[in-house]
Order: C-alpha cells, then structure tokens, then sequence
C-alpha cells in the first residue's frame, strides 16, 4: 500500500525535468528508508535542467510521502515558480542555494540530520580515517563553523568557501551535507559519509582507535573518487531504484 499523500497532476515540464522528479523523489524515500529523515525537516534539492531553477520538498510532507509531482519548483530565493498546494521552507533553502548558485556542477544538493552526523559534526576532530568507509569520503570532506539556523542569506558567502571544490560538507554542530552532478552521486556519498559517523560512533565506544596506513588511505581514496560515476550511477542506484519499485513504486507519481 502507498504511504503518499495525493500529489498534484503530473507538471507540465520537460521529460528531463521530469526525470530528475523522479530520481530526487526516490532519493526522499531512500533517506526514509535509511532512518535518516528529521520528521519534515531537512531538504534534498535538484537543479531543474536548462535552468535556474530547483526542485525541493513540499513542506509539511514527511519524506516518505514525496512524489515527483508533489515536489515544488522554486527559484534561488527559495520563491515558488509554479503554482502548487504545498508550502516551502524559503528558510531552509539558504545552504542548498549557496551552492547551486556558486558550484556550476552542484546538480543535487543532499543534507541531513541524522544522529550519527551530528554527532561527528560536534566532534573537533572530525570524521576521523578509520574505516575503509571513512577512507572512500575522508579526503572529499570540509568543515563550516555553526552560525545558528540558516536564516541570513550572508551565511551563504561562507558556505561557499569552506566547502571550495570538495563535495562533502559537515556542518559543525549541525550535520551533514553532499553535492553531485547527479542525484545518485549526492546520495551515494551521503551514504558514504553517514556510514563512516556511524562506524566511528560506534568505534569510540570501543576504546583506542587505530588510524589506517598512509599509502592505503590515498589508494582507497582515489578508487572511490574515480569509480562513483561507473558504479554508483550503473550499479548501486539502479539497484536501489530497483529496492523502492518492490516496496513502494508511489514516488514515480
């Protein structure tokens, strides 16, 4: 049985803008179904191709509930363009528009709050080189110092600069945040950095910490680095897309 709300018709758009619909609304459920969604809080956002324009979730929905048709077009302000039921949360646009009006390859922008995240990201040091997991994200990841909800549009100024041209980004005493030219890649390395706070969560509760060689640290690194386009967009996601159509098919409406 469908956990979506009823959506609105089907926009008028573009196949490509509405093949993106469809890959952002399954990477809403795909955070569902990981336990890592805030409630209604958090955003994944996606550039709608050819323009200025982004794809977000309608406000008020849990994650498990988003469809293609529910998510709502707005522009770098966070205004909608086209008419929709839902509401936006202008508000927490800031971080996500800071980077997909500054980093001409940040298509999709994933960020989320989950426990493991947080925890990481009130940590000094960091996500620590640990785990073959850590290892594969380690080298794409910087830092922004907390200023409060997101709410100052100057905030994104500083955003932009810490991050530079890594792809990951933890949020200090906030959470996590990814970029990708795709959907899959965004989302992929958020799996990738949510599994590395988690393992390192759990691996201080287990005493001294054992750092990973040099050299293997570099050559993990750059095979992740290198085969995320091949195997996350071919193989991994096409699977996870494949998981969501058995359990609930309802986000390509």
């Amino acid at each position: 049985m469908s956990t979506a709300l009823a959506s609105p018709s089907q926009p008028d758009c573009s196949p490509e803008e509405w093949a993106v619909r469809v890959e952002l609304a399954a990477a809403y459920r795909l955070v569902a179904l990981h336990g890592w969604d805030d409630l209604i809080f958090t955003h994944l956002s996606a550039r709608v191709p050819d323009s200025d324009h982004f794809l977000i979730n309608p406000y008020g929905l849990l994650f498990e509930e988003i469809t293609a048709s529910s998510l709502v077009k707005i522009d770098v302000e966070g205004n909608k363009v086209d008419a929709s039921p839902h509401p936006v949360n202008a508000a927490g646009f800031t971080i996500h528009s800071a980077l997909h009006m500054n980093r001409s390859d940040a298509h999709c922008v994933v960020h989320l709050h989950t426990v493991q995240g947080q925890a990481v990201s009130a940590q000094p040091a960091g996500l620590l080189p640990i785990t073959q997991t850590a290892l594969q994200i380690h080298g794409e990841v910087a830092y922004h110092d907390f200023e409060g909800i997101a709410e100052d549009l100057a905030e994104r100024e500083r955003i932009v600069r810490d991050l530079g041209d890594r792809n990951a980004l933890i949020l200090r005493n906030h959470g996590t945040l990814t970029v990708g030219e795709t959907v899959s890649d965004a989302w992929l390395r958020m799996y990738m950095l949510e599994r590395a706070c988690e393992a390192q969560i759990a691996a201080q509760a287990g005493g001294a910490l054992l750092d990973a060689p040099a050299e293997a640290a570099e050559k993990t690194a750059a095979i992740a680095q290198a085969g995320l386009p091949i195997i996350g967009r071919k193989l991994a996601w096409p699977a996870l897309l494949r998981r969501l159509d058995r359990i609930d098919p309802s986000y390509r409406d």
